[in-house]
């Protein structure tokens, strides 16, 4: 397995964030992750990721025990993280971003190689030598989208990635993700279900702190108890 956890309990104080989730994501899968506020999935990523710690339960990324590891020694295990912090440097171009984060796996002329191959990639070829600063909020979240995937990961974690964007840039971010999927597996939080409809194969909803059911989108948008739970909410527009 990609990933896997078991048991996993995170606490705060006397209430459950997450609560004895097993979670299992094999080799090339996409997976997303949905859920209402509150309903653990934000959590789930954080422990993920190591930014927070499990007060219970076991988890393993690529064949590691990541349980009670720091963010940067997951991602030197080949995960690729992009949480809703925003990870760019605004002065530099969008080339400069992609050659920086290209040199953690890359060296020499590999380097401009692969930032230039993001480039087309990410379809901003044409903004190469732009300021990031001077992008839209959707050209930014391309730009460290493809930050993330230029060291080459096996693993991606996103942190809501069409969060903010217009629809016709939901539609485009569906195929770039589609498009850069290769051997890489990927979990996605996300609540716009549009853009959910367009990339899973499989879903995963998150209900006061476990999983309540886990299928297909087509599946999980005709269960009855992720509908009370979530979907009823004018399903297929953004909420939290």
């Amino acid at each position: 397995m990609i990933v896997e956890t078991s048991d996993l309990w995170r606490t705060f104080g006397g209430v459950a964030a997450v609560a004895g989730v097993n979670f299992k994501l094999e080799p090339g899968e996409l997976r997303c992750l949905i859920g209402s506020n509150g309903a653990g999935k934000s959590t789930f990523f954080k422990l993920l990721t190591g930014q927070l710690r499990p007060s219970k339960g076991h988890i393993s990324i690529l064949g590691r025990q990541t349980t009670t590891s720091q963010p940067f020694e997951i991602s030197r295990l080949g995960v690729g993280i992009k949480t809703q912090v925003p990870n760019l440097f605004e002065g530099l171009s969008v080339r400069e971003n992609l050659h920086l984060a290209a040199r953690r796996t890359h060296a020499g002329k590999a380097t401009r190689l692969a930032a230039e191959a993001m480039l087309e990639d990410i379809e901003l070829a044409d903004r190469a030598g732009a300021p990031v600063r001077e992008l839209s909020h959707g050209q930014r979240q391309w730009v460290e989208l493809g930050m993330v995937l230029v060291s080459e990961p096996k693993l991606v974690l996103l942190d809501e990635p069409a969060a903010g964007m217009t629809q016709a840039e939901v539609e485009r971010t569906a195929m770039l993700l589609q498009r850069m999927r290769k051997d890489r597996a990927f979990i996605i939080v996300e609540h716009d279900m549009h853009f959910v409809r367009n990339i899973a194969e499989r879903v995963t909803v998150f209900h006061r702190g476990r999983i309540l059911v886990e299928d297909t989108m087509e599946a999980v948008t005709s269960n009855t108890e992720v509908r009370n739970a979530y979907l009823g909410q004018k399903f297929g527009k953004s909420h939290e």
